[in-house]
């Protein structure tokens, strides 16, 4: 044997297993890496087996809205759209009268009257008899986030802006938020100011990716004035697209004329009252999103 067969053969066995682990390593995937879907892991509802064709198709399977970068808020796209109305009387298909809303116990009072849906009794997208006290462009999306003693459990989790909206356990934070309806190459800008229609709890679809629940209106997941009805030429239940919007990408139009509760309104009557007044000593003038 010559000297130092030993040794180099040690060193070559050594060196293969080494090698062995080495190349087999990655083939164990790193905790961080692995992925779980949470659709897999959500609970299963058997309501989606019962689904009629018009009012449910799956949606892509994707992040929550507002956890998407690219886009904050996508597009809800064809979604049965029904029209509703202030002073609305109960109906079979709308159960449930429109003299309040979920978050004004005298909505009709507020606005000034009852918003007449008939075409001929309108003029300039607001009924014909009064000039209404709050924004004729409004709608309604089935989810409440207010509860009898505060906000429902879920709401800080689930309403993207609930921290930066957030005045105390009696306001909402979903009440006057403003979203885009588009219909065609139109598109109209209303504010939140029911819960509805039918239901005031599926925040799966308001905030994320379910499609609405089945209802007596066709699946509806969105009510609109006669207002958006009639700016966007829309029949009394239609498709549309929607999508919440922040108020600094809503253009003016029609929807920022009117209304005590109207987010452009409440800015201007601020400037003015700050032009007139003039600035407080070391002071700043304070715009709402």
């Amino acid at each position: 044997m010559k000297p130092g067969f030993f040794t180099h053969t040690i060193a070559v066995l050594v060196s293969s297993v080494t090698a062995f682990f080495t190349h087999a390593a990655p083939g164990a995937v790193p905790p961080s890496k692995i992925k779980l879907s949470k659709k897999s892991n959500a609970p299963k509802d058997d309501s989606l087996l019962k689904l009629d064709p018009i009012s449910y198709s799956p949606a892509p399977n994707s992040a929550p809205p507002f956890n998407q970068v690219a886009e904050r808020y996508p597009w809800k796209k064809e979604i049965v759209t029904t029209v509703f109305w202030i002073g609305e009387k109960p109906s079979a298909n709308n159960p449930v009268p429109n003299r309040s809303s979920s978050w004004d116990a005298n909505w009709t009072r507020n606005y000034g009257g009852f918003d007449d849906p008939a075409k001929s009794h309108r003029h300039d997208f607001i009924p014909a008899k009064f000039t209404p006290k709050q924004n004729p462009f409004y709608c309604a999306l089935p989810y409440n986030d207010k509860s009898a003693n505060g906000h429902r459990p879920e709401a800080p989790r689930v309403v993207p802006w609930f921290k930066e909206a957030y005045q105390g356990p009696g306001v909402s934070t979903c009440k006057g938020r403003w979203i885009a309806i588009r219909k065609g190459n139109k598109v109209a800008y209303a504010q939140w100011e029911d819960a509805g229609p039918f239901r005031t709890d599926h925040w799966q679809y308001v905030f994320g990716n379910e499609r609405p629940k089945p209802n007596l209106n066709k699946g509806a997941g969105l009510d609109v004035s006669p207002a958006v009805r009639d700016f966007l030429g829309i029949n009394e239940t239609d498709v549309t697209d929607w999508k919440f919007v922040d108020f600094s990408e809503v253009p003016p139009g029609p929807w920022s004329k009117l209304g005590d509760n109207n987010t452009f309104v409440i800015n201007a009557k601020k400037a003015e009252k700050t032009l007139v007044e003039g600035p407080k000593p070391g002071g700043t003038v304070t715009v709402l999103p």
